[in-house]
């Protein structure tokens, strides 16, 4: 019921837009980081497992005092962790007015958008640019800002979910290779690699079998994963990318410019160019994927929620 809840309170509300309780995680571990920031990885090790350890024990007490009040308030509880740490519907909103603004040429307006989807630089990108540099985000974040919470939620409750969502913004503030974090971020990088593990393959799954709602290819999907996942330089952001790829029938990679460095990303599919219709139809296949995990998550939670029960 929590999950349930959690995700339709997501669906009808999105991101806050003040007073966000991950801006105000986000606000605190800058505060924290201007304490401990030292340029190696022990600091920064300390530094992520300090700040993942409390936001654990918080979720874990918020849900102990839950379950203490009785069945309603742990549901509301979990209900509440789904709904801080999703942010698949404020993703799929910002998608969709990317998709109006480049649909009128208004490249400015785009490039002004764009940080809100992705770290890349918007003034290097014309129109071609900033339609595949949104659908990538589209596509990887579909699994962070979504399917990530709704996996850890039904395996580990409301700790597991605030501990997933406070280590994917850590690797967002911190995990960059910089070179102001290269060494003192890399804890908190690797961290958010191993938490998404199981997140991206469940979304690269769950595109294979929603690719049909968007008139996309299930095989071309499944085929794309397969071949050209692991050429990614991120072993989670490959699988959901190539994926949403092959099943809407585009070419993604090449030339990817951050504000502190151009990477030469491998081609992930063997479709054209992206166009503005295939950004329109990845974010309606995002919101279908995203509606198939809350299923999922439900599902795997009652059931888990049954053995327990059973076995006390």
């Amino acid at each position: 019921m929590g999950i349930a809840a959690g995700a339709v309170a997501d669906l009808l509300f999105g991101d806050p837009r003040r007073g966000h309780p991950v801006a105000v995680f986000g606000t605190g571990a800058a505060a924290v980081e201007r304490r401990t920031y030292r340029d190696d990885r022990v600091a920064g090790i300390l530094h992520s497992a300090g700040l993942l350890t409390a936001v654990g024990l918080f979720g874990a007490m918020a849900e102990r005092a839950g379950r203490r009040r009785g069945a309603a308030s742990e549901a509301a509880a979990v209900a509440a962790a789904v709904f801080v740490a999703s942010g698949g519907t404020t993703l799929c909103r910002t998608g969709e007015q990317m998709v109006a603004l480049l649909r009128a040429d208004d490249v400015e307006g785009a490039r002004r958008l764009l940080p809100s989807l992705c770290g890349r630089d918007p003034s290097a990108l014309d129109g071609p640019g900033l339609t595949r540099a949104a659908l990538e985000s589209i596509a990887e974040n579909t699994s962070d800002a979504q399917i990530g919470p709704l996996v850890w939620v039904a395996v580990g409750g409301v700790p597991a979910a605030l501990v997933y969502r406070a280590a994917n913004t850590l690797d967002a503030m911190i995990g960059r290779r910089s070179p102001r974090y290269l060494r003192f971020g890399w804890a908190a990088a690797r961290f958010d690699d191993l938490v998404n593990l199981m997140p991206a393959r469940l979304t690269g799954l769950l595109v294979v079998v929603g690719a049909p709602a968007v008139g996309g290819s299930p095989a071309g999907a499944w085929r794309a994963w397969r071949r050209d996942a692991a050429k990614h330089p991120s072993p989670n952001a490959g699988v959901a990318e190539a994926s949403f790829a092959g099943a809407l029938g585009v070419r993604l990679g090449g030339p990817t410019q951050y504000a502190h460095e151009l990477e030469i990303r491998p081609t992930l599919g063997d479709g054209r160019d992206p166009g503005v219709e295939d950004l329109a139809r990845a974010v309606r296949l995002s919101r279908v994927v995203q509606v198939l995990a809350a299923i999922a998550a439900v599902s795997v939670a009652s059931r888990t929620g049954r053995r327990a029960s059973a076995r006390w």
